[in-house]
């Protein structure tokens, strides 16, 4: 989620034309989210509902990437409707949201390799596999991904309430964002380096189980129906990281037109980057 209002910007009046345009495209947005929602409910229901499914490593793995995505769906379009709604809160409360949407954000690419490991030992390890990956060992790296998420924004707290002076306390002048809150140019140095460092290990991990399967797919000894399933399912995951990238693309894109296109347009483009790539990827 969520970078897609995270700009800080100058208020400025809005004529009729443009509120009718913001109420098209927040219909635009929520309705895909609410199937979205709707879906991935019925699915994090199911996959609690039987014992086969919450003792499988494969759909515990599945649970938590679901419930790290709909936690920042959920979120995004919360934050997306205060912008719009141009509610305004104090520092500490929008830190407060900001918390839970950075860490599930960061969660989910790291989920994808953790799968992708997964199908990887399932297929080039068969023979070792249920001593490998247990439900043990998969709640121990599911723990592992969540606290490499919550380091990051523990980082990020600390440098906020070292670095920054202004009190938490305050109203903010424009709605609740990354960027308003995160001034310093720390932490956009911070950001890029972790952004890069992220999908760069996640899309090594990736390749590397993809690889793996394909090669172990052409051996004699293997299943070739579960190898060929195994690769287009880490395949799938690349493509899910590469959906993942672009909505971390959107703060970026969004910074550079900043000042270059008048306030109407920008909330436009805003949207339009809200609903394509952070809504519809992850529908």
């Amino acid at each position: 989620m969520q970078n897609e209002f995270q700009l800080q910007q100058n208020s400025s009046p809005s004529d009729g034309k443009e509120e009718d345009m913001a109420g098209v495209w927040v219909v635009f947005s929520i309705v895909p989210c609410l199937i979205f929602l709707y879906i991935n409910c019925v699915m994090l229901y199911t996959l609690r509902s039987k014992p086969v499914f919450r003792e499988t490593s494969r759909y515990l793995l599945l649970y938590n990437l679901l419930l790290a995505e709909t936690l920042q769906m959920i979120l995004a379009q919360m934050m997306s409707l205060l912008n719009v709604g141009m509610v305004f809160m104090t520092r500490l409360m929008c830190l407060l949201v900001l918390i839970p949407t950075i860490i599930t954000t960061i969660t989910s690419p790291f989920s994808l390799a953790v799968m992708s490991l997964e199908r990887y030992v399932a297929v080039c390890f068969p023979l070792r596999y249920a001593s490998i990956v247990t439900v043990p060992t998969t709640y121990g790296a599911i723990a592992v991904v969540w606290a490499i998420s919550y380091a990051n924004m523990l980082i990020r707290v600390i440098i906020l309430t070292t670095l920054d002076s202004r009190p938490f306390g305050q109203f903010m002048a424009v709605p609740c964002g990354k960027n308003p809150i995160f001034q310093l140019k720390i932490f956009s140095e911070f950001e890029s380096g972790f952004v890069c460092a992220e999908f760069v290990s996640v899309g090594l991990i990736i390749i590397f189980s993809y690889v793996g399967v394909m090669v172990a797919a052409k051996a004699a000894s293997t299943d070739k129906v579960s190898a060929n399933k195994a690769s287009k399912t880490v395949l799938l995951h690349m493509i899910q990281l590469g959906l993942s990238l672009s909505s971390s693309l959107v703060s970026t894109i969004l910074t550079g037109l900043h000042g270059k296109v008048d306030v109407i347009t920008f909330r436009h483009l805003r949207f339009f980057l809200f609903v394509f790539l952070i809504i519809l990827p992850r529908y």
